[in-house]
């Protein structure tokens, strides 16, 4: 990787994770391209990023056209990629049980989580195979329930099951073309998302327990350590979290 010219795509970056990680990026002087569907956010993440080389771009992940566009501009901007942190991401309903659940919500988790995820890869892994130098890196933000599930959340939990396949698939897939791919799981970074761990949040066995937080630049600095490691080396899966949250003892 150049150490010049290292060229990252974050999708979700105008806030929570995304945001965290973008703003390390650029602090550690990579050019970020921030992707996301809220403009606003968007430049509230560039401006605070300083001077460095950002460029936003408002994308829908779940729009094949949406995502064509935003790798385009990040090839007709900097011309190369190095990193994509496939970040953006949706919960769902909250505290819905699996009988309750209405379609359009299982599918909106789904193509935000999932399809948007693989939209996003196969335009990056598209892009790394054909560049002069090529290959680059996938890093996709999976969750401890990737592991384990908390009560009510069928969707979100299954989609981040199907992010882990989606992450050995490539890669398997990108070893020829140096393309590498890892997975970031997190639990209880601190963000809108997580807001009600800090009132109270349901557990396995039916109760209510306020959880622990961790700060999103705990994650953000992981990432930045994934992202920097020669194409020759890599974090195939990562699992960072608040100490003392419950996640060990689930079940």
């Amino acid at each position: 990787m150049n150490a010049e010219q290292r060229i990252a795509v974050v999708t979700g970056a105008g806030s929570g994770i995304g945001k965290a990680v973008a703003l390390t990026l650029a602090g550690a002087g990579w050019s970020v391209a921030l992707a996301g569907r809220r403009p606003g956010t968007l430049e509230a993440t560039a401006r605070e990023a300083g001077a460095g080389n950002v460029l936003c771009v408002p994308a829908d992940v779940t729009d094949p056209d949406e995502v064509n566009a935003l790798f385009a501009a990040v090839r007709e901007r900097f011309g190369r990629l190095d990193l994509l942190f496939n970040n953006a991401g949706t919960f769902g309903p909250r505290s819905v049980p699996v009988e309750d659940i209405a379609y359009e919500d299982w599918r909106a988790v789904v193509d935000v989580n999932l399809t948007g995820a693989f939209l996003c890869a196969q335009a990056a892994y598209r892009q790394m195979k054909e560049q002069d130098p090529q290959g680059g890196r996938i890093i996709n933000n999976g969750s401890v329930s990737a592991h384990a599930p908390r009560p009510h959340s069928i969707a979100y939990t299954a989609t981040k099951h199907a992010m882990t396949g989606l992450t050995k698939s490539l890669s398997l897939d990108g070893r020829p073309y140096r393309i590498a791919c890892g997975q970031i799981d997190i639990g209880n970074a601190a963000t809108e998302m997580t807001e009600r761990m800090r009132t109270g949040i349901l557990q396995a066995n039916g109760e209510l327990a306020v959880e622990p937080v961790m700060a999103a630049a705990d994650v953000a600095r992981t990432v930045l350590h994934m992202a920097e490691l020669p194409l020759e080396a890599n974090v195939q899966f990562a699992t960072v979290l608040a100490t003392t949250m419950p996640y060990v003892g689930r079940g």
